[in-house]
């Protein structure tokens, strides 16, 4: 999820643990904690854009990171703090940290948790910025916040948050089976042959959803939101994979593969081949769009080496996108 989401998860988690004891500096101390997994992306600086992508939501966003990094904090917090409790400190970052991969999870890029395991985590059921999950959740940690440490109501307030957060996470795995099902319909419907299909919801909403279909030569893009009145349309793009004679067997290119799980188209403009990663969708709501949101160009560097480098979006794309995401949300 994005950062700001993060640090009110982490703020809510060191409330509900240490809260009673060292008032708002729990919220303070888990805010920060719940930032620190973030911190992978720093790896961009020093390294190249397939490794940079490998480690992100990697070592920093498991299980062991959490277990191994809690009591180190904690050791580091009661070397000045007043309150000693070392237990309260370590379930305060461990529950801080661990949160916080278990929210990305729920994303479309997912959580490596039980790295150094190759198993990365990712329901695709909530967008990385929906205010439907944060504002409620930012609203009830402002009135906790409000109120003294031993007022009673910090407690409820602070509970209803966390509560009404992790209801809404369930509810997005409801919407998103419901989805699910309505593209499987659709492809039935039409007679589509399929082996594979991977649904998520569109930026910032949980009503409007995307659908990448494996039909073999081709893959198959969709929409479908909950308030339709006419049939999914799917559009196909040409299920083209080959890479240029001189990158195919490059080890960079099968790590970029993998990275991709697969679902990836190579296509080739003035000259220059891009790769698109599938699973974010494009930079538009229609189905038949070819800006895909994660496109790499590639080329050669000075040693010979291949490289990806992302093509960054421009502003305007971004705004045009959310002016044609809402005309989408209400129905085709």
């Amino acid at each position: 999820m994005d950062s700001v989401t993060q640090i009110i998860l982490g703020a809510a988690v060191g409330e509900a643990v240490l809260g009673n004891k060292v008032g708002n500096k729990a919220m303070l101390y888990g805010a920060i904690a719940g930032t620190i997994p973030d911190l992978d992306v720093l790896s961009s600086q020093f390294t190249d854009t397939t490794r940079a992508l490998e480690i992100h939501r990697g070592i920093t966003h498991s299980v062991l990171f959490s277990v191994v990094m809690a009591p180190v904090m904690a050791w580091l917090v009661t070397r000045y703090e007043s309150v000693k409790d070392f237990k309260g400190w370590t379930g305060l970052f461990f529950w801080a940290f661990f949160t916080h991969p278990l929210l990305d999870a729920h994303t479309t890029w997912g959580t490596q948790l039980f790295w150094p395991l190759d198993i990365r985590l990712a329901f695709k059921s909530i967008f990385v910025i929906d205010p439907l999950y944060t504002l409620p959740f930012l609203t009830f940690l402002i009135l906790a916040m409000l109120r003294k440490r031993t007022h009673p109501k910090r407690k409820r307030y602070n509970t209803i948050g966390l509560a009404v957060s992790s209801g809404y996470l369930v509810i997005t795995l409801l919407l998103k089976w419901l989805a699910f099902k309505a593209f499987e319909d659709a492809l039935r419907l039409q007679g589509v042959s399929y082996t594979q299909m991977e649904t998520r919801p569109t930026p910032l909403n949980t009503i409007l959803w995307s659908a990448n279909v494996d039909a073999g030569d081709t893959y198959l893009l969709g929409n479908y939101s909950f308030f339709d009145s006419r049939p999914v349309t799917f559009h196909a793009h040409p299920k083209e994979q080959s890479l240029p004679q001189n990158w195919a067997n490059t080890e960079r290119a099968k790590r970029m593969v993998h990275i991709s799980k697969g679902w990836y188209t190579i296509t080739r403009e003035n000259d220059t081949a891009y790769f698109n990663d599938l699973r974010f969708g494009t930079m538009s709501v229609e189905p038949s769009g070819t800006d895909f949101v994660f496109k790499y160009a590639m080329y050669e560097n000075a040693q010979g080496e291949l490289e990806f480098t992302e093509v960054r979006k421009a502003p305007r794309d971004g705004k045009k996108l959310l002016v044609d995401l809402w005309e989408r949300i209400q129905g085709n």
